[in-house]
């Protein structure tokens, strides 16, 4: 009985947290929600490995502006000479300042330095997080992150950032394909406290080829994580009765 209780009094506090989101989200609110709906965007991507180079490289081909960096300027132009007009290469501070939104896909041990470094480049921009802690890459930070939760830590060391954390436990390649797939779509699990976020960013998951699914707020963010039940591809509803068991 009482594991029924908790069971429902999770579930309650998820439904709490998705529809006051939704109810936001519908309001329609701040003018570059507005304009993101509808209009082309800029992308800037710090970190053009191969999550932000196959995420970046599907939006370019969806029509927007997307600008990649990473520590490898050479490899950045070769990437974006190939993917045409739209696309073009540059610092991870001349990316985020371009970026109506940004991708960071970095390592998680250099989160920090990316935050540093941004520094008030990022305050008040839409901020995509699929960064993993991995203890065994990236040291003690990593094992920090997972107690505190991935969601929370990368708010934390990205400050003034509004972000959305996705993209977090699904193959690169996969993730690269998937909006070449017919019939119904997967869902994409999502983070974030700032519903304004959540409407930009869950567009240009669509644009993936993914259906995404406010799980909660960033406190949720860490399941958001190879290993957990939430891991892996899945159907939109068996997100929702997955994120209602978990708290």
């Amino acid at each position: 009985m009482k594991g029924n209780r908790a069971m429902k009094q999770n579930r309650r506090g998820f439904l709490k947290v998705a529809g006051t989101a939704a109810a936001v989200l519908a309001l329609g609110g701040l003018p570059f929600a507005a304009r993101a709906a509808t209009e082309k965007l800029k992308i800037g991507v710090i970190g053009s490995g191969r999550i932000g180079g196959t995420l970046g490289g599907v939006w370019v081909k969806a029509g927007h502006e997307v600008m990649f960096s990473s520590r490898n300027l050479e490899h950045d132009k070769k990437l974006a000479a190939s993917l045409g007009p739209n696309a073009r290469a540059g610092t991870p501070r001349e990316a985020a300042a371009f970026g109506d939104v940004l991708l960071i896909a970095v390592p998680y041990r250099a989160l920090p330095d990316v935050g540093k470094d941004l520094g008030t480049l990022i305050k008040g921009k839409v901020v995509i997080d699929p960064n993993n802690p991995i203890p065994s890459r990236d040291g003690e930070i990593a094992t920090w992150a997972r107690e505190k939760g991935a969601g929370l830590a990368s708010a934390e060391l990205l400050p003034g950032a509004r972000i959305v954390r996705a993209f977090n436990a699904i193959g690169y390649a996969r993730m690269g394909a998937a909006h070449e797939q017919k019939g119904e779509r997967m869902g994409m699990p999502i983070a974030s406290d700032d519903a304004k976020a959540v409407e930009v960013a869950s567009r240009l998951i669509r644009e993936i080829g993914y259906e995404p699914v406010l799980i909660g707020g960033l406190a949720m963010g860490k399941y958001l994580m190879p290993g957990t039940p939430l891991a892996g591809e899945r159907k939109p509803e068996e997100i929702r009765q997955i994120a209602a068991t978990l708290k």
